[in-house]
């Protein structure tokens, strides 16, 4: 996360001034954004405010909300964008073990919206992989709860005997999905949730993830790196189309464990 203050400082340095958004201003064009050889890449705007609207019509157009406390709103569009296609799910030896003993254990389950808001919580007090500490503000959490509410944003969730150990966040616009953020309470349970949306979006031909940044942690699950137009263009498609219901059957399993494979 750059500081306010270095960003600030970055202004004139990296040419035009960073946009200020005032409540109800229109996002500026991405192509405006930071490029990379910038110390913020992809930083396209700052101000505005977190209400469903707004972020509804930033994700429309490829945009995201990434600000620690003490900052103001910061929208980035970053190019290049890191994307999981969900054929490209690495299902590492290690995992696939662990995900069949999940999915055919007794108490384990995955559910899809229980717990909304213990999730995006329990990404908030947790730090990101590739981020030093948490990027999730009060004003975020209670902003994504809100756009759960009306219908843009999922939580996974593992559950083990009633309890929540893992799970992620994401955010839908028909069959456009925005990853967000995971967490573990016990070791792989984010993972475990990450291969349960990849399932979920195999058998209801959803593509791929947005995944936002290039991180080592992504890269080893099978994200890659997608140019921004690129990314526009499949997510103007897919969020045009019909939004499935968000529902996790214990059948999705077999798009990363077909039956006649065997534990090795």
């Amino acid at each position: 996360m750059v500081p306010w203050d270095k960003v600030g400082a970055m202004r004139k340095k990296n040419g035009p001034t960073l946009p200020w958004l005032n409540v109800g201003d229109p996002f500026p064009p991405v192509d405006q954004a930071w490029g990379l050889e910038s110390e913020a890449p992809g930083l396209l705007a700052a101000g505005g405010q977190l209400d469903v609207s707004t972020l509804r019509d930033a994700y429309s157009h490829g945009i995201f909300p990434w600000f620690s406390d003490g900052q103001p709103i910061l929208w980035w569009s970053p190019d290049p964008r890191m994307v999981l296609e969900v054929e490209n799910f690495r299902l590492h030896h290690s995992l696939r073990k662990t995900l069949r003993h999940f999915s055919k254990t007794p108490g384990c389950e995955i559910r899809f919206d229980s717990a909304f808001a213990q999730v995006i919580h329990q990404c908030s007090i947790s730090p990101r992989y590739g981020s030093n500490g948490t990027w999730i503000v009060p004003a975020m959490e209670q902003a994504y709860i809100d756009f759960y509410r009306a219908g843009y944003a999922h939580s996974v969730e593992t559950w083990i005997d009633g309890e929540l150990v893992g799970g992620l966040y994401c955010v839908a616009l028909g069959k456009a999905v925005f990853g967000e953020s995971m967490f573990s309470k016990r070791s792989n349970m984010s993972k475990i949730a990450l291969a349960a949306l990849t399932c979920f979006c195999r058998a209801h031909a959803i593509q791929r993830v947005d995944c936002q940044q290039n991180t080592r942690h992504l890269a080893s699950m099978g994200a890659a790196e997608m140019s921004r137009c690129s990314f526009l263009e499949t997510c103007a498609s897919a969020r045009q189309d019909a939004a499935p219901a968000w529902h996790f059957d214990a059948l999705y399993w077999r798009e990363l464990l077909p039956a006649r494979h065997a534990d090795k």
